[in-house]
């Protein structure tokens, strides 16, 4: 009976190394396509397998990835912001395409979150999404910085900290849609969500925001200003708040979709038609969002990229590399809440 194959019989037959046939098998960007494909083509030929527990034994590395959500409030039991659901598919995919396993948890916010995944063996890097008030959350991430645990996270550029973000262009997203309302005849545009540090993704919508008015000689009030968390609840808080004090607004931008699907929900209890006594746009281009009466106009992110180069940064990472943070542009995606 012939013999299981090695590494090492790839290796002989490739002219390569052990320890490269090892990183070509996972798809390793130290290593070029063309050795790669070749080392994969002869690993198919031998009917070779990877020994997951023998190779982690060797590189003293899980071969996993920890993706660690955020606990947020939602209408249902997930407690996962629905945007972040689009997001892990792609994240789990990617993590296959690359030969990782991916464990998904809840972040516990536990003291020495290095000890809990990567000191433990339990996973190589963290990708982390989402993070509640980010003043708070800020610590946390300089305390992994300063332990030199491999993680990258979705979000803003954190400023003076040398951590790897994905994230959007939300300065220019936020520029997009209030400029969008405004070339729909829109002069009083109120904006929906906090636009503080605690928020830094809302406060660089915010900002575009009031760039757009400033260049389109609007004035930037700041009593259109309305802090909103995202969940529907607190978008349509938002709003009631809005029509209650009798202020003058013909648009509303929402910081996120959900923001803004709750703030419909406000107008429309109130007896203001949308789109046309008030528009309304929100951010994210969430599933739901075309499936709303009527269908919401948003900045639409790329999950699905999102998620592939959150993956191929922290790999990157764990080898050794130095990617950087990644702004990602949005897409304006109009629909009815704006008019025809």
């Amino acid at each position: 009976m012939m013999s299981k194959a090695t590494s090492f019989d790839i290796a002989f037959r490739a002219g390569v190394s052990q320890s490269t046939v090892s990183r070509a098998l996972r798809n390793s960007p130290l290593v070029n396509e063309e050795t790669r494909l070749k080392v994969q083509a002869i690993a198919h030929e031998l009917n070779y397998k990877v020994d997951k527990n023998a190779s982690s034994l060797r590189t003293q590395q899980s071969d996993t990835i920890a993706l660690l959500l955020f606990e947020d409030p939602t209408n249902d039991d997930s407690l996962i912001n629905p945007f972040f659901l689009s997001m892990l598919g792609s994240i789990t995919r990617a993590c296959a395409q690359k030969g990782y396993d991916l464990l998904v948890s809840f972040q516990q916010l536990s003291d020495d979150w290095h000890a809990d995944f990567e000191d433990s063996k339990k996973a190589d890097g963290l990708i982390l999404l989402g993070y509640g008030d980010f003043v708070d959350y800020q610590d946390t991430l300089t305390k992994l910085s300063e332990q030199h645990t491999h993680f990258v996270r979705w979000g803003a550029d954190v400023a003076d900290e040398k951590i790897v973000s994905v994230g959007c262009d939300n300065l220019h997203g936020g520029y997009q849609m209030t400029e969008h309302l405004i070339k729909k005849g829109r002069k009083n545009v109120a904006f929906l969500g906090d636009a503080s540090t605690h928020a830094p993704e809302f406060l660089e919508r915010y900002n575009g925001y009031c760039n757009a008015l400033t260049d389109h000689k609007l004035s930037v009030l700041s009593e259109l200003q309305v802090d909103a968390i995202s969940i529907e609840e607190s978008g349509y808080q938002a709003a009631c708040q809005l029509i209650e004090k009798n202020l003058s607004f013909d648009a509303i931008f929402g910081a996120s979709d959900l923001i803004a699907i709750g703030a419909m929900r406000a107008l429309q209890e109130h007896g203001i038609k949308v789109p046309e006594q008030v528009a309304v746009v929100g951010f994210d281009d969430i599933a739901v969002a075309s499936y709303t009466i009527p269908a919401l106009t948003t900045a639409k992110q790329d999950t699905t990229l999102a998620g592939e180069v959150l993956v191929d940064n922290l790999i990157a990472l764990i080898h050794g590399e130095n990617p950087t943070t990644t702004l990602m542009p949005t897409k304006l995606m109009v629909r009815n809440s704006c008019g025809s």
